[in-house]
């Protein structure tokens, strides 16, 4: 489960982000299905509830630069660095590219293309 303040715009905007569609809402949950078959079922609770997390989503060299836009085309900063020390930048380590963002809730999102460590085989 992933907390909210509002369900319905944390999975359409992450849903926006990854080229991911939003499912049927069932009971307090709204889900959005990654390509792996995780479901993530985002749920609406109060701001004093809610521990922030961080989320680090592993996509395809040839997708990220469209999430990479549909990022900036939303607004929201982002950075090559989880402490946004160098926003607006995007990162390469392990070989691959990366950027950190935050939701609507304020959880950090992180989006590889490569797992960490790939680059120490």
């Amino acid at each position: 489960m992933i907390t909210a303040l509002d369900n319905r715009a944390s999975a359409e905007f992450l849903a926006n982000i990854l080229a991911l569609e939003v499912g049927t809402e069932w009971g307090p949950f709204i889900p959005v299905e990654t390509g792996n078959g995780v479901r993530l079922d985002f749920a609406t609770i109060p701001r004093e509830d809610m521990a922030l997390q961080h989320y680090a989503f592993l996509v395809p060299e040839e997708a990220f630069d469209g999430i990479l836009g549909r990022i900036k085309e939303s607004g929201v900063d982002f950075a090559a660095d989880p402490q946004f020390t160098k926003p607006g930048e995007i990162n390469y380590h392990h070989g691959g590219r990366g950027v950190y963002f935050m939701d609507p809730a304020g959880h950090g999102m992180e989006v590889i293309t490569q797992p960490y460590g790939a680059d120490l085989k």
